[in-house]
């Protein structure tokens, strides 16, 4: 071990009992289940803003570092569209939640479909959060082997057993004091990380870096495709980010919740550039290295003492354990809280809150068991949960908010269908983590599954009270999903070719499939019964 893991291991001892303290504290605020889940429904805009910050920046910090170091600036994209993520959040989506008193996506699913719903969705959910998790703490525990030695499987492990014994006794408190304490080490980070920049390599480095490698500046080296990938799964992704909205959520008020997200989305701007930044002087001082999160601890152990170097990286494990609390307690609180009151409607609050408790156990191991079987590839976990959770969970979130005619045998048809096709099309690529059968992201696919599956099943059970309702002004929500299809239809006839080879083929039939979805939703409703005459709508 070199001098910086033994600074290291002290200074994250430290900070361990730090955050253990933090969640006892938090136990004496979770009286109750309401304080448990959603922290009383208390929380002030600055700990939504924490919360928020701690969740979306830990994850995209990690990222972006290790792009910007092999794909320069264009990695700032990926910030980019999760800051547009989180405002749309914020602007669009807290109020109409709040206002539900939202907990979970499969508690609002089975609240609409009933405990069966509520259970497959529960453990669905559930058990694609610890893929989440994994992945960014495998990221971490890859830079951490560079300077400590301690093996990835037993760095996720040690990050997992934390996390649990931090959670269970706080909940959603625990996060919010945790995550408060995670945002202030990000920060002493980021200074440090540019405390280092200026002694090597400074602005002339970047200058005779931009000399020797040009296209590390270019603004899509990494490629439209994924660019534009990144911003339709982050925006798709918005009403499904439970573990944000369950944070943002336990907001006294619907504006403060709203503040504190917005709030969350400044923080989040200079640490993106300070991803940024630290990958490109990774680059000029380490060239060579095919993993950005070796290169950085390299250079940084080249650049700065010891003590300086340890402390950076306990700003990058605060990022992995930001990121894997909320997932693991929002994946935890799905499997205890949702599938439990499906299998015992008369739970109390109290047993929930233990089923809640047992589940943060059963994910923990989960989280170290997927460390074992794939130690090093932490985004093929990525792309394992969003395919089974967002292909089965997608539609019926939908058809909860807008589409009262959906029935429940269609909900539960589409939540199967939707997982099934999106995992068979990743069988079908050989679960290759950068390339996918016929060229066709596996998530594209599940969700159009999904939607097909749920439109048609509520079609056929409904044959006889529903009608086509076509009245309505041209601005409707229904037309413009008719022009939307056309036109991407229209495009895809002249550009298949294109599409195809830039892997962007699955995003836009997905794209024809939501228009039409929108249509169904718009123009398809119930009949209304008048006196025993069948009449429709308005």
């Amino acid at each position: 071990m070199t001098s910086v893991g033994y600074w290291f291991i002290g200074i994250a001892l430290a900070y361990t009992v730090l955050l253990i303290a933090a969640g006892r504290i938090a136990k004496t605020r979770a009286v109750d289940g309401n304080g448990f889940f959603v922290g009383g429904r208390n929380f002030s805009t600055l700990f939504v803003a924490v919360c928020i910050t701690g969740l979306f920046s830990g994850s995209s910090y990690i990222a972006i570092l290790e792009l910007a170091y092999l794909k320069g600036v264009s990695a700032i994209w990926y910030g980019v569209a999760e800051t547009i993520q989180v405002l749309i959040i914020a602007l669009v989506l807290v109020a109409p939640f709040r206002k539900r008193a939202l907990v979970t996506i499969s508690g609002l699913l089975g609240d609409h479909f009933g405990d069966k719903v509520r259970g497959l969705a529960g453990l669905i959910t559930g058990l694609t959060f610890p893929m989440w998790s994994v992945a960014t703490a495998l990221a971490f525990a890859s830079a951490l082997s560079v300077f400590t030695g301690i093996s990835i499987v037993w760095s996720v492990a040690l990050t997992a057993l934390l996390l649990l014994l931090y959670l269970q006794f706080g909940g959603m408190w625990s996060i919010g004091f945790t995550q408060l304490s995670n945002v202030i080490v990000f920060f002493i980070m980021l200074a440090i990380g540019v405390y280092a920049f200026f002694i090597n390599p400074g602005i002339n480095g970047l200058k005779e870096l931009f000399q020797q490698r040009p296209e590390l500046f270019e603004p899509a080296t990494v490629g439209i495709q994924t660019i534009v990938a990144w911003f339709g799964t982050f925006i798709l992704n918005v009403i499904l980010a439970q573990a944000a909205f369950q944070m943002a959520l336990s907001c006294k008020t619907e504006r403060e919740g709203q503040r504190g997200l917005v709030i969350a989305a400044i923080i989040g701007v200079p640490l993106i550039i300070g991803a940024v930044l630290f990958g490109l002087a990774a680059a000029y001082v380490v060239p060579g290295e095919t993993k950005g999160l070796v290169a950085v601890p390299l250079y940084l152990m080249e650049t700065l003492p010891a003590p300086l170097v340890a402390l950076f990286f306990l700003g990058f494990w605060a990022a992995a354990l930001s990121w894997g609390a909320p997932c693991q307690f929002s994946g935890a609180t799905s499997l205890g809280r949702d599938v439990g009151k499906a299998i015992r409607p008369k739970a109390t609050e109290t047993d929930l809150i233990r089923y809640t408790k047992w589940s943060l156990l059963l994910l923990t191991l989960l989280m170290i068991v997927f460390a074992v079987l794939r130690p090093e590839q932490s985004a093929w976990w990525n792309i394992l949960a969003w395919v089974a959770r967002n292909s089965a969970t997608f539609a019926p979130v939908i058809a909860a908010l807008f589409w009262p005619i959906v029935t429940r045998r269609a909900v539960l048809a589409s939540l199967f269908m939707g997982s099934f096709a999106g995992l068979l099309w990743y069988h079908l690529g050989g679960w290759e983590v950068s390339s996918f059968y016929l060229n066709t992201h596996p998530v594209w696919i599940g969700m159009i599954a999904n939607i097909l599956t749920l439109s048609l099943v509520t079609l056929i059970e409904t044959a006889g009270v529903t009608s086509w309702q076509w009245k309505g002004p041209f601005k409707k929500a229904g037309y413009f999903g008719l022009i939307l299809s056309g036109s991407l239809g229209i495009y895809l006839g002249n550009s298949y070719e294109v599409l195809y080879s830039s892997g962007l083929l699955g995003m836009v039939l997905f794209f024809i499939v939501v228009g039409i979805f929108i249509s169904l939703i718009s123009f398809v409703k119930q009949k209304e019964v008048v006196a025993g005459v069948s009449v429709h709508q308005a």
